[in-house]
């Protein structure tokens, strides 16, 4: 079970956590002179096993210069995510619905980025396939600044093969892509939406841009090239959830 166990670091992560998903939490580390009652009371509660927080010898992965604030939790991060199928039974489809599906997004930080863009916007799920991806783990939690725990995270078998199956229930796919021809600014948003981003680098991959119904493009000054892959998922979503008041409620 080592092995799959993630360490997220700081009070803020670690009072989320145990406030919203305590049955992924399977230890924790406290510094000698912690002294938070709110967490400590919350991880007698949960039962959660402790431990003393040795920075010369810190869990797997944790910086010892890293911001813990004296408080590390071990988390099963598998455990945050819900199979495709189990989501897609579930999941109520109209005009307000949209969904997020990472294609190869490759730098954690990018990941929790969006996950927390999708979560802040209404969305109603972030699906990630498992190859040539960033999967979730604690930088990811970390950086999602809790919203992990908040909306659903769905594992897929194939980004393509779920484009499809969306699109057969009445959903609009929307390429993220710096050269789309569909606006941000222009587009109304009418039917359920699914918004594609690709990899940092390459972008969307061909066959993908082909599954899309359009490819959508956020209007920017000649003199910057592009945006990060964060901040370009962010206004596209934002541009999206202006139009559905609805979907923030």
């Amino acid at each position: 079970m080592k092995a799959d166990i993630e360490y997220i670091f700081g009070k803020h992560a670690v009072r989320e956590v145990l406030e919203e998903r305590p049955d992924v939490v399977v230890e924790a580390y406290v510094a000698a002179d912690f002294s938070d009652d709110s967490i400590l009371n919350l991880l007698e509660d949960k039962r959660v096993p402790l431990r003393v927080l040795n920075l010369k010898n810190p869990p797997r992965g944790i910086s010892a210069k890293a911001a813990h604030q004296g408080v590390v939790a071990g988390i099963l991060a598998h455990k945050l995510t819900v199979p495709y199928k189990t989501f897609r039974e579930t999941l109520k489809v109209a005009p307000e619905t949209a969904l997020l599906v990472l294609g190869e997004v490759q730098d954690p930080h990018n990941v929790g980025a969006v996950i927390r863009s999708a979560a802040a916007f209404g969305l109603a799920g972030v699906l990630i396939p498992p190859h040539n991806q960033a999967p979730v783990t604690g930088t990811v939690v970390k950086v999602s600044a809790g919203m992990a725990f908040r909306i659903p995270l769905v594992t897929i078998p194939n980004v393509n093969t779920v484009l499809r199956d969306l699109q057969k229930d009445g959903f609009w796919a929307y390429g993220l892509e710096g050269k789309g021809t569909t606006s941000t600014v222009t587009e109304k948003f009418t039917r359920p939406s699914v918004f594609v981003l690709g990899n940092e680098g390459s972008g969307l991959r061909e066959k993908t841009k082909e599954q899309c119904d359009e490819l959508i493009s956020i209007p920017i000054h000649p003199r910057c090239e592009s945006l990060n892959a964060a901040a370009a998922t962010a206004i596209v979503l934002a541009s999206w959830s202006a139009q559905h008041k609805e979907a923030l409620s």
